[in-house]
């Protein structure tokens, strides 16, 4: 039969896939499907498959022939090896598809074994209870597919280097409508960690052994290589750092076959001298005479010391201050114990700071550490002057559940003036403050949560001039529903106890209002009033705000938030100040930028606008 009466013939059938086929004058274009006949995932591939066909490079003959080929190829996939295929081609120089899929291969024999180490290792067990297809089912190649590669990432991940497949067939009878599917895999021995080799480091090797998450003798495992990593970036020592294992195993050694790229192992060990490859054969022959019996892996670590000063500069601006800038100089390490040195200078027009960081890191340098630190302070705002300078030494923890913990002692000097009432103090007094903060991502988070709670005590007997018992508490919360809602609460409270609180610094006294405390009210101007209508500042405060956010494109949101709270001396207060407004949010690359505008509720006529830069927390 002819081609064109073999393509006229298709015309009684009833399902068809259109492809557009230009003729050789108009510059023909790829094949574009619109297919019938089979649906959902049978039709997104087969149009997957054609939409590369350039109908330009093909005869009429060559491309009724690629059609065919590529369409079964896309159903073999999904069980389909016997479809019927006809096409149709029409006077506008379209071409019909017509397919009869035809029954589904279904799976006869499933054999999948995991043989030498791997055997017994639970996320090998946990991989195979988890492949999908069973006796009976319908035969999918994807999930076949997914199996072999899941097997051969876990091999390399944990430390069996010699691992391979001693049986892989997919054995397909289409006449039978049945498969049979072979997975025999041999993982061979998991390799150990073997002692680890430090070059180029500046700090004692013994601070950079205690952070290394394994010991030489420990199962290997590709995770711990990359935390130790983490580890090592997150002292701030170090301006680049290599974790690299040694590898010596046959795998390294084979050549990868025709057309396959290099093995993972190239990108793993770069500084490492490329060693002459054997084919797989012929490796394979040579190791039946010599095979290597050691299972150790040693770990090479490079690292080069980071810059030891370094400068930062910010500029910023918000509604609360105004506009504000910030001069950085860091200095990530001092000697060869790690010890660092961070210096700031703040300059608003209300406030100006500067403040010094010296940290000791003890026997876990990210986790153990003394710190002392310093700082000069001037204030002038609302009713507000102080001239404060602060000395604090404090011991901190963090702990596997990512809380810190500091115990500290701080003297401060404070010459004040607040609501017209002037006077100069010493204070001595310990504290310890509980603090943790969760982030995902990092830049605008979608999932996080901060906490912090503090107590300090103040007392005469050991020479302070005020005695007092101060508590602050703060909790905030960010969660998503899908990815356009997210949903910010927040809860700050704080308490003084005491008999001289007219000789406690405006610093250690609570005012409310301002960007991240009561909108539609300035910055700390909300306080009890002394008898001339000035603030005095309060001996509790409680804040709260509740805000939902809902994307509107891309990296901008739109916010609706309502704030309650106030600065007050005696608990339950009559009422408490409340603010309510919207805004919008975008997430700009140097940060989250918010702009609010604001409505305080005990005045009807009174908006704010509220500008700030910086994430929540």
């Amino acid at each position: 039969m002819g081609r064109q009466q073999r393509w006229t013939s298709a015309t009684g059938r009833v399902f068809f896939v259109v492809l557009p086929l230009f003729c050789a004058s108009s510059g023909a274009l790829a094949v574009d499907a619109t297919i019938e006949g089979v649906t959902g995932e049978v039709d997104k591939n087969i149009k997957a498959y054609l939409q590369n066909v350039d109908a330009e490079q093909y005869t009429d003959a060559r491309l009724e022939g690629e059609v065919r080929r590529r369409t079964q190829e896309a159903m073999r996939v999904y069980g389909y090896y016997e479809p019927e295929i006809t096409l149709e081609r029409n006077t506008d120089d379209r071409v019909w598809l017509t397919i009869e899929p035809g029954p589904q291969v279904k799976v006869e024999t499933l054999s999948v074994n995991v043989e030498g180490g791997a055997r017994d290792d639970p996320p090998f067990q946990d991989a195979l209870e988890a492949f999908p297809l069973k006796e009976g089912d319908v035969l999918r190649h994807a999930p076949w597919d997914r199996l072999s590669g899941q097997l051969s990432g876990l091999a390399i991940e944990r430390g069996y280097f010699d691992w391979g497949f001693t049986d892989k067939r997919m054995e397909v009878r289409p006449y039978l409508q049945s498969a049979r599917l072979y997975m025999d895999f041999d993982s061979g021995a998991r390799y150990q960690f073997g002692p680890t080799s430090i070059k180029g480091s500046h700090i004692e090797l013994d601070r950079l052994r205690r952070i290394q998450p394994f010991e030489s003798g420990d199962p290997y495992l590709a995770e711990n290589l990359a935390l130790y990593s983490q580890r090592l970036a997150d002292t701030g020592w170090f301006s680049s750092i290599s974790v690299r294992p040694r590898l010596a195993t046959a795998q390294e050694l084979t050549i990868a076959p025709p057309g396959e790229s290099d093995p993972w192992w190239s990108e793993a060990t770069p500084s490492q001298p490329q060693r002459p490859r054997l084919s797989s054969a012929a490796l394979a022959g040579a190791l039946s005479i010599n095979k290597p019996d050691d299972k150790e892996l040693p770990i090479d670590v490079s690292v080069e010391p980071a810059d030891r000063h370094q400068f930062e500069v910010g500029i910023g601006f918000a509604t609360d201050v105004g506009p504000r800038l910030r001069f950085g100089w860091e200095q990530p390490w001092i000697n060869r114990y790690g010890h660092s040195l961070d210096h700031d200078l703040y300059l608003s027009a209300p406030e100006q700071r500067f403040t010094g960081v010296y940290d000791i890191p003890l026997e876990n340098p990210l986790r153990d550490s003394y710190r002392l630190q310093y700082g000069v302070r001037n204030l002038d705002d609302n009713d507000t002057e102080l001239l404060e300078g602060t000395v604090e030494f404090a011991r901190r923890w963090q702990f596997d559940n990512d809380w810190v913990q500091l115990l500290y002692l701080r003297t401060s000097y404070v010459d004040f003036v607040q609501g017209g009432e002037a006077d100069k103090v010493w204070l001595f007094y310990p504290g310890v403050q509980w603090t943790r903060t969760r982030t995902r991502p990092q830049r605008f988070p979608l999932w996080g949560d901060r906490q912090q709670l503090s107590f300090e005590y103040s007392d005469t007997v050991w020479g302070s001039d005020a005695q007092f018992a101060r508590m602050t508490g703060d909790t905030e919360w960010i969660r998503t529903i899908g990815n356009d809602n997210r949903f910010l609460a927040r809860i700050s409270v704080g308490a003084i106890e005491t008999e001289d609180f007219d000789k406690l610094p405006p610093s250690l006294r609570f005012f409310a209002g301002g960007d991240r405390s009561v909108r539609g009210y300035s910055y700390e101007s909300l306080s009890p009033r002394n008898d001339e209508g000035r603030l005095r500042g309060g001996q509790q405060m409680l804040t709260s705000t509740l805000e939902y956010q809902r994307r509107v494109t891309g990296d901008w949101w739109a916010a609706t938030f309502v704030d309650n709270g106030d600065a007050f001396d005696d608990w339950a207060p009559d009422d408490l100040k409340t603010g309510a407004g919207a805004g919008v949010r975008w997430i700009s690359p140097v940060g989250p930028i918010r702009l609010d505008i604001a409505h305080p509720f005990d005045d009807e006529d009174a908006f704010r606008l509220h500008f700030s830069i910086g994430p929540e927390f």
